[in-house]
């Protein structure tokens, strides 16, 4: 092993002088690379599950589309693991290569796959392999940012550079350094090694499709990839009515830990189920009715950014780049771009047959873990998937572009910078309960009951937790749980077991959503940020329901027929034929 070390040195040592970025993403890195000793039972929290659609919704043709959009998805794989951490190829390379004579960097290299990375993300990123502890710290702004930069920094560039101003905070630029001076390099331009490629097999899946919509959001999503300039493609993404239904390009901004402010590249790749989805328009008709009834003033509501709107039930096919790092996307709502929202709207997707194995893996087994047998009766998968769907909603509905404390008009996020994440993914989760209430009240919703939601909201709060309190997701979940503990709205009634009192979680929910709806309203970071630090935290409470629920998976890892992946039963790990 010492020789094999050396000789990794020499390699990295020759490959590393002078060499240019693509150099760099190819060489070895040579330094020791310690790894944690207990990967194994890290692999253990994410079981391998077989992901598959129903042949039957597509025909032919459309099987080639299929075929070429997942080829086109392994390049956002590629970009996204660079925008994580530019030194992420070489260690791969350099796990690669130990993996051949070491059980250990086998599955230390299948971690590093499913986090993208070696820091951790179910446990507040630390890192799993070399270097360790404070030393290895990830960098809050990713590979977005140099990682030396520092919050003050950029904001003093700006203030002191105007003009730099909207490049620097576009959601598709990088920011770097040149000749001592901070510059923003345009995704088309700094990733362009993978998004041309990326372009050519989406152009060639809109020669196979004879769907006009579809068509039309590839040809313009390939283009996009080229000119950096996504508006027109994520308008004809919102169009887009097709048995496949497909996302790709740079999207979320949980990854920029910094500012919220960069898009990471993700990729899914889905067919619609037309029978299921069509049960859910009823519930487009009552967006306006769901925004009057926010308990906030009339004046912060907003009834442009839901018209238009779209609900999807699809099965999931294939997942790349941030899609597909640690835990697993149940729903989404798309585009993130508040002029499109209040333009044309936007489109919910619910992945079914994700949902269902997440459910079934970890969601009621922890709700079942938590919740007093009195009440266990009131878990439901209907409810779960219903708040699920409420919540994508939600993200459509409350102040989008506000006139913020400085007296400009412009996004929220722009305001709230590193907390919106969390502040968003809280208030979705919130209000969706809200307005889910709303449609029960009115018997628009007849299959389950509030306290069904209550109850499924509550033992599911965990699930989410354990993604780590640092993850958007994660810290809205303790927030909650923080903020119903605290209202009485939950109640110990034994041993590590809580239940909910139905009439102070309503109006714990109500005043929690206009806590979180009047932040975003105002862009009020001074109070989103006593709000988080009191409230989306761990607690001894939560530490100690979390470490019983120690038998039980926190996710699944997708094994995607469809791409040619298998599980190898013997090794327990997945393979591509």
């Amino acid at each position: 092993m010492l020789k094999f070390q050396m000789v990794l040195t020499m390699i990295c040592m020759v490959f590393l002088l002078g060499c240019s970025r693509k150099d760099r993403d190819d060489a070895v890195t040579g330094k020791p690379l310690p790894m944690a000793r207990d990967i194994e039972e890290r692999l253990a929290k994410l079981p391998e599950m077989e992901i598959d659609y129903d042949r039957s919704l597509l025909r032919p043709e459309e099987q080639k589309v299929m075929e070429l959009l997942i080829e086109a998805a392994r390049f956002m794989d590629e970009i996204f693991l660079r925008q994580v951490s530019e030194e992420n190829p070489a260690i791969r390379k350099q796990l690669t290569a130990l993996a051949q004579q070491s059980e250990a960097a086998q599955k230390s290299l299948k971690y590093f796959e499913l986090m993208k990375g070696r820091w951790d993300r179910l446990r507040d990123n630390e890192p799993f392999l070399g270097p360790m502890l404070s030393e290895g710290a990830k960098p809050p702004g990713a590979a977005f940012y140099p990682t030396d930069m520092t919050r003050e920094e950029f904001e003093g560039w700006i203030a002191s550079h105007p003009e730099d101003r909207k490049s620097f905070l576009d959601l598709y630029t990088v920011i770097r350094r040149r000749d001592g001076k901070l510059v923003a390099i345009p995704y088309s331009q700094y990733y362009r090694q993978w998004l041309a490629p990326a372009a050519e097999k989406l152009r060639k899946a809109a020669a196979y499709t004879d769907n006009a919509s579809l068509k039309n959001f590839l040809l313009k999503r390939a283009e996009a990839f080229l000119t950096n300039d996504y508006y027109d493609s994520d308008i004809a993404w919102v169009d887009v009515d097709a048995p496949i239904e497909v996302v790709i390009g740079p999207y979320e901004v949980y990854e920029d830990g910094l500012f919220n402010a960069k898009a990471s590249f993700e990729a899914f790749i889905t067919v619609v189920d037309r029978e299921e989805s069509e049960k859910l328009k009823v519930y487009l008709r009552h967006l306006d009715d769901m925004e009057r009834s926010l308990p906030i003033a009339d004046q912060y509501k907003n009834f442009r950014r839901g018209k238009g709107s779209t609900i999807k039930v699809v099965q999931e096919v294939f997942t790349a780049g941030d899609a597909r790092r640690g835990i697993q996307t149940a729903a989404f709502n798309l585009p993130n771009d508040e002029r499109i929202r209040q333009a044309r709207g936007c489109k919910n997707v619910l992945l079914k047959n994700v949902m269902e194995a997440k459910f079934k893996t970890s969601g009621k087994p922890i709700a079942q873990m938590i919740i007093d047998f009195a009440q266990q009766n009131l878990i439901s998968f209907a409810a779960y998937f219903n708040h699920t769907l409420f919540h994508e909603l939600a993200h459509a509905l409350g102040p989008g572009i506000i006139k913020g404390p400085d007296g400009k008009t412009q996004e929220n996020r722009l305001y709230l910078k590193d907390l919106y994440s969390t502040i968003e993914e809280c208030k979705a989760d919130v209000v969706g309960i809200w307005t889910l209430l709303y449609a029960l009240d009115r018997k628009i919703i007849t299959d389950f009951s509030a306290d069904d939601v209550f109850v499924t909201d509550v033992g599911l709060l965990f699930r989410s937790m354990r993604f780590g309190i640092s993850e958007a997701h994660g810290g809205g979940a303790a927030l909650e749980w923080n903020w119903y503990r605290e209202q009485g709205a939950v109640i110990p009634s034994g041993p590590g077991r809580f239940r909910v009192d139905f009439a102070g979680f309503r109006k714990a929910v109500r005043s929690l959503a206009n806590e979180l709806l009047m932040i975003e309203a105002t862009g009020d970071y001074d109070r989103a940020q006593r709000l988080v630090k009191k409230y989306a935290v761990s607690t001894p409470e939560i530490e100690q329901i979390i470490s019983q629920l120690s038998d039980i998976p926190v996710d699944i890892t997708p094994v995607f027929v469809a791409a040619g992946e298998t599980i190898d039963r013997a090794a327990n790990q997945s393979v591509r034929r």
